[in-house]
């Protein structure tokens, strides 16, 4: 049993299943889900929360497993109230935590502003900056300003981009620190041209991504050590896809989990995949690219939870 959890104004859920809000739709329950009502109620929940109880800052799952025995503590789920976007006369742009790439980019350019990047990136504003997510060669550190936090004893604070060291895929945050809002610095372009480029990538995103099957985008990191470009001297020798692919691993198994036949570093439920099985998979990955290439591949999927008993 849980030390008594504090009173909140949102929705406080005792055993909640987590595989509906997960795009591979996989996992077990937090023994809390709590989707606070706004900045203050979760600052206070925080604030009066046992230290010692776990807390796990989720955004729209798509760039996650929850292993299938569920989740110890408290998962945090930010939504209406942590959705809005702003755009300032001088082209900032403010976005809450949870506020989908897409709609920003898209918010932005009708406003002529450039973060057309953040299309063609699934998930929410939060989870892009803890990743410091990006494609075609431009990337969060490239334009975010600044970040407000909640930390875990309910303190507010502002901290600026350089103090996250955002890096490949990464970025260090205090411990405990739910992020709540960004600013980017957008550069001005305008309105018709940016919508033009985002249509472009939504196409090739498209053409080389299986964007309708059941995934959580890119598995591995890539060993480059950066995202594709998108242009024409790209190289793909140290592409994630590329060596799972000389491996002889596009198409490869595991129960209902399968290495994308279209993109082989898209891990997929096939339908009726478990935590386990994708995971596993995952791992059969890994070791197998060692084995053929020598090159550790990294996982990009955040993985949480306890597998099942």
């Amino acid at each position: 049993m849980m030390a008594a959890l504090p009173e909140v104004r949102g929705r406080l859920t005792p055993d909640r299943p987590l595989a509906d809000l997960t795009w591979l739709r996989v996992g077990g329950p937090a023994d809390w889900l709590f989707q606070p009502a706004d900045r203050e109620d979760l600052a206070a929940f925080l604030r009066d929360l046992d230290p010692s109880v776990p807390v796990f800052p989720m955004g729209v799952g798509s760039n996650l497993i929850v292993r299938d025995g569920g989740v110890r503590g408290v998962v945090i789920r930010l939504g209406r109230g942590f959705n809005g976007i702003e755009i300032a006369a001088d082209g900032t742009v403010t976005a809450g935590a949870a506020a989908l790439d897409a709609h920003v980019a898209r918010k932005a350019a009708a406003a002529g502003r450039d973060l057309t990047f953040l299309r063609t990136i699934p998930g929410a504003i939060g989870g892009a900056v803890r990743m410091n997510a990006g494609c075609y060669g431009a990337y969060v550190a490239d334009a975010l300003r600044e970040v407000t936090v909640i930390h875990r004893d309910g303190r507010e604070e502002v901290l600026p981009a350089s103090a996250l060291e955002l890096a490949y895929r990464s970025s260090h945050l205090p411990e405990g620190a739910v992020i709540v809002e960004a600013v980017f610095d957008a550069p001005e372009g305008e309105p018709e041209a940016l919508e033009a480029r985002m249509a472009e990538q939504i196409e090739r995103r498209d053409a080389s991504q299986p964007t309708k099957d059941r995934t959580a985008g890119s598995t591995f990191r890539n060993p480059a050590g950066f995202s594709s470009t998108g242009r024409a001297d790209d190289s793909h020798e140290l592409k994630a896809w590329k060596v799972i692919e000389d491996a002889g691993l596009r198409g490869a198994r595991l129960g209902g989990a399968v290495m994308n036949d279209k993109h082989p570093n898209f891990l997929t439920n096939s339908g009726d995949a478990t935590a386990a099985e994708l995971e596993g998979l995952g791992e059969r990955v890994r070791k197998r690219v060692y084995d053929h290439s020598g090159l550790t591949l990294e996982w990009e999927i955040m993985r949480i939870g306890d597998p099942a008993a």
